[in-house]
């Protein structure tokens, strides 16, 4: 393991800026390696941080690479950010230096003992029993619930107004080899025809006696039919 010495404070770092809105018992001590969590080093920096006072919680987070200490009074935690912000670590030829800052974080309460009860306000709530079906998978069933015989799915495969604008759309009217889906005259203004281009006498041409340039025979089996206008109201001057 590599030997530091820790120097105290670095001024070529700035410290943080104070914390004028709220006093706090916590400070975060950040940026540390991984190397550092071994237990000889933990050792060594809490004994550092409890020259400024009793610490009542000691919280190593190694996944975040950083420390919660809880001091027991405010004035300690502050004392402990004042003087230990930053932390310059200077290693020897083969390691390279270290520099661990300090900050303020939310307080905590503190605990007597060996009781590290938390608090049930703590805990995160389960949502309202009408939003139980938000969580994945749903939260236990309230009390005196009972499974019931659910309906069968709908016997009926379409409702009844889509069936009724399905039948509108069924052919009603014929006309030589032009089939109506939909008469302008019932009141819509607009007609849809569907001819059977199959149904003329036209004579088959194979692909390959086409002439480049003509039409194909197919579109001459279908002759478009002009769309009326809408009727247009005069407007007197």
């Amino acid at each position: 393991m590599a030997r530091y010495s820790i120097v105290l404070p670095a001024s070529r770092l700035s410290p943080s800026p104070p914390r004028s809105t709220q006093r706090t018992n916590t400070i975060t001590v950040t940026s540390l390696p991984k190397s550092f969590f071994h237990p000889l080093v933990l050792d060594v920096l809490r004994s550092h941080f409890a020259t400024y006072g009793e610490i009542n919680r000691w919280v190593p987070l190694p996944g975040f690479g950083r420390i919660i200490i809880v001091f027991r009074y405010e004035d300690h935690a502050e004392s402990a950010k004042q003087h230990c912000d930053p932390i310059v670590l200077q290693g020897s030829h083969d390691r390279s230096e270290v520099v661990l800052r300090v900050y303020r974080a939310d307080p905590n309460p503190i605990i007597d003992g060996d009781d590290i009860t938390v608090p049930a306000a703590n805990y995160l709530r389960p949502p309202a029993l009408e939003k139980n079906f938000l969580i994945s998978p749903p939260g236990s069933p309230p009390v005196g619930w009972e499974q019931i015989q659910e309906d069968p799915p709908n016997a009926t495969p379409l409702a009844d107004d889509l069936m009724q604008a399905l039948r509108k759309l069924q052919i009603h009217e014929k006309r030589s080899s032009m089939e109506i889906l939909l008469d302008p005259q019932e009141g819509s203004g607009v007609g849809v025809y569907v001819e059977d281009c199959d149904g003329d006498t036209v004579d088959e041409i194979a692909e390959e006696d086409w002439v480049y340039g003509e039409s194909a025979p197919a579109r001459t089996k279908w002759t478009p039919i002009a769309t009326a206008l809408p009727p247009i109201r005069s407007v007197s001057a």
